[in-house]
């Protein structure tokens, strides 16, 4: 992210903050895989979103109208030493100059100066983990030392993301540009995936097609860990093993997106792995992009953020009584809550640097209205595990889920992931067409 976008945001911010505050925001820490291997290391995204700072062990202090800066970085020196095993570090000089530190400090040196930056603030924003509160009570503890020397210590602290939180809800131009490049390079793996699966593949091998194009196309990230499920395996949301035989007349459905320089997209898509819904199959199928359909169109600035699912779960739920699943009128059926037997989980989330991004859903107790530059998913499914009492045997072990990115605007919403078939008409085409191609 260039510095102009980070600049406006720590101002935004700040500005936020009010007077007599001071914000505290430290980037993840590196954790261990097995023994002495690491986890590919990736920031905290709060911390990211305003210092755009990529190493670990750094911490960001942010202290509106403080005269010598408001913006401080605890970050590592260079070590000439270490560096030889693990790359350079970008050091404290660099740090202030390419980053736009006010000042930059040794991480070292935290706890020496910390106590000092929180004198005479009135509030502390920082993250609520046991770790950060531990810390900054025993900073706050410091500063009541100098209370003789008529020094004042803060008096409250507040959740962070009370405040940032909310700037990140609304995406910029920048951001959203990021968020596009995601989706085309994941829209790009689903169709690849679409296009080389074949019966008696494994669900991993999949998996492999979707990581290769997203590498290929510079995404070194998945947003999530991938779900590639084939057949009853779909029944289970949030199925990762990905480790089954794809069989003859499974259905695969594939949930799955890349990050693209921190900024996620979120696909799902359902589709047969031998290139042919059968009748029920087809029957499910239409019924949940019905629905998809309904609820997008309902995807508009002025709507509240449950309208989609309220689309959706009426479309769904007149389609479960035409099936004989479920009896009742549909707003009984819908208010009882009795789709959930079929479709348990809600239709949206927030997407953005976090694939479930971050920003309150309700305010002051009602769904949030939609506004531009909001980006949510669209995602109802449907899921018949077996054995489902009143229901046809023909349907057990179904699992369906269409999902798309959804950029809310002044008009209609830009569809960012729209590059995907849905159409099963165009899955079949497109599978089959491929299949002639492999023999």
């Amino acid at each position: 992210m260039n510095q102009k976008e980070l600049s406006k945001r720590r101002r935004r911010f700040l500005k936020s903050l009010g007077n007599h505050s001071v914000a505290i925001l430290a980037t993840n820490e590196v954790h261990i895989r097995s023994r002495d291997t690491e986890y590919p290391f990736r920031p905290d995204n709060d911390f990211y979103y305003l210092t755009g700072f990529p190493e670990p062990e750094a911490l960001a202090v942010f202290i509106p109208d403080r005269p010598e800066g408001e913006f401080i970085l605890f970050c590592q020196e260079r070590n000439p030493e270490k560096e030889v095993w693990t790359g350079a570090r970008i050091g404290l000089e660099k740090a202030k100059e390419t980053y736009d530190a006010n000042e930059t400090y040794a991480i070292g040196r935290l706890e020496e100066l910390m106590p000092s930056l929180l004198e005479n603030r009135t509030r502390i924003y920082c993250n609520l983990g046991q770790d950060s509160i531990t810390k900054v009570v025993g900073w706050i503890q410091q500063v009541k030392k100098k209370s003789r020397d008529g020094i004042h210590a803060p008096t409250e602290i507040v959740e962070l993301g009370r405040i940032l939180h909310e700037h990140r809800l609304i995406k910029s131009s920048p951001e959203l540009k990021r968020m596009r490049i995601a989706a085309k390079i994941s829209a790009a793996a689903h169709m690849r995936a679409m296009q080389v699966c074949r019966p008696e593949m494994y669900e991993y091998q999949l998996e492999a097609e979707l990581s290769h194009e997203f590498s290929l196309a510079g995404a070194r990230a998945n947003a999530y860990a991938p779900i590639v499920a084939a057949g009853k395996n779909a029944c289970t949301l949030h199925y990762t093993d990905n480790n089954g035989l794809i069989k003859d007349g499974d259905l695969v459905l594939i949930d799955a997106g890349c990050e693209w320089d921190y900024y996620a997209a979120d696909i799902s898509r359902t589709f047969p792995a031998n290139g042919k819904f059968s009748e029920p199959q087809r029957r499910l199928y239409d019924l949940v992009l019905h629905a998809q359909r309904v609820a997008i169109s309902e995807v508009r600035s002025g709507k509240r953020f449950d309208e989609p699912h309220e689309a959706a779960i009426r479309v769904l739920a007149k389609g479960l009584v035409e099936l004989g699943w479920l009896e009742g009128k549909v707003s009984d059926l819908v208010k009882e809550e009795k789709h959930k037997r079929f479709y348990m989980h809600r239709t949206s989330h927030w997407l953005g640097m976090d694939v479930h991004d971050v920003g309150e859903y309700k305010v002051n107790e009602k769904w949030r209205e939609l506004k531009p530059g909001m980006v949510l998913t669209i995602e109802p499914g449907i899921y018949v595990p077996f054995e489902s009492e009143g229901v046809p045997k023909e349907y057990w072990g179904i699992g369906i889920r269409i999902e798309d990115d959804c950029l809310v605007t002044e008009e209609d919403p830009e569809v960012l992931t729209k590059s995907v078939p849905k159409d099963p008409e165009e899955i079949e085409s497109i599978m089959q067409k491929s299949s002639t191609l492999s023999n």
